[in-house]
């Protein structure tokens, strides 16, 4: 009898491997610079991994029409990015914003919104204004972890000259994104990962565990229940990490952010 033949093992597939070398829960750098410009009431500069974001807050002493005479303040956000902060120059927006930048100005807005006591503010206006220096993928949530800690610090100016009576930023709040690239659940996605994902997701959330927004979208695959609970796990331990480099650089500046 001829020996049998051994059936040849079908080759296992190899984990996605990140550009980076990071590992697939692993941020990228993160360093924020608070009061990064001189006449703004509050500022600060993030920069995680290559993309980089300055955020400016501006009181205005007014508030939209349908606030007019209750008392209570608002948080509004403004988005851009530089014509040079992408590989291939990105035109300015000059009459009209892009469905795309009202998206992200909306979301930044809603996540500040969220976790201020708008009553504290009385009938004034605090505009975020997140400009991209350089974008390499998840502008949107470097926009929101730079922009609350240009809020604390307008709150902070605004504490030191008399214009509040208490601090109106009862928690922080940070962003990051999570995605799926070829089958592997991965944490803040730069764009080259972002680019080809099955599956993508933000998650904004605060710094006592509540959700404030998820946007999990469905690229080139469906994903499960059990798969966006393993992303918001993910994200979870990512936003975490943020949140305590945003405590770090607050509790320098005043003792009034120990409280974070």
């Amino acid at each position: 009898m001829s020996p049998k033949k051994s059936r040849k093992q079908p080759a296992q597939k190899q984990a996605f491997t990140r550009p980076s070398g990071r590992n697939y829960d692993e941020l990228r750098p993160i360093l924020i610079k608070p009061d990064y410009l001189d006449f703004a009431e509050g500022s600060a500069f993030i920069e995680m991994g290559r993309t980089r974001v300055v955020a400016t807050a501006t009181i205005e002493e007014k508030v939209p029409p349908f606030l007019k005479g209750t008392g209570t303040g608002w948080i509004t956000a403004e988005y851009s990015m530089l014509p040079r902060s992408t590989e291939k120059r990105t035109p300015r927006e000059r009459a009209q914003s892009s469905g795309r930048t009202q998206e992200i100005q909306r979301l930044i807005g809603r996540a500040l919104r969220a976790t201020t006591d708008l009553t504290i503010i009385g009938e004034r206006t605090i505009i975020i204004d997140c400009d991209v220096i350089q974008a390499d993928g998840g502008t949107r949530t470097a926009s929101v972890n730079a922009g609350c800690v240009a809020l604390a610090l307008c709150f902070k100016k605004m504490l030191d000259e008399g214009q509040l009576e208490t601090f109106p930023l009862r928690h922080l709040v940070a962003a990051v994104s999570v995605g799926v690239v070829e089958g592997q659940k991965l944490l803040d996605l730069d764009y080259l990962e972002d680019s080809q994902a099955e599956v993508d997701m933000n998650v904004i959330q605060t710094d006592d565990g509540r959700l404030v927004e998820i946007q999990a979208t469905a690229e080139k695959k469906t994903f499960s229940r059990q798969e966006l609970n393993q992303m918001l796990k993910l994200a979870e331990k990512g936003i975490k990490e943020i949140l305590a480099v945003q405590k770090s650089v607050l509790k320098k500046i005043h003792p009034v952010f120990i409280a974070y």
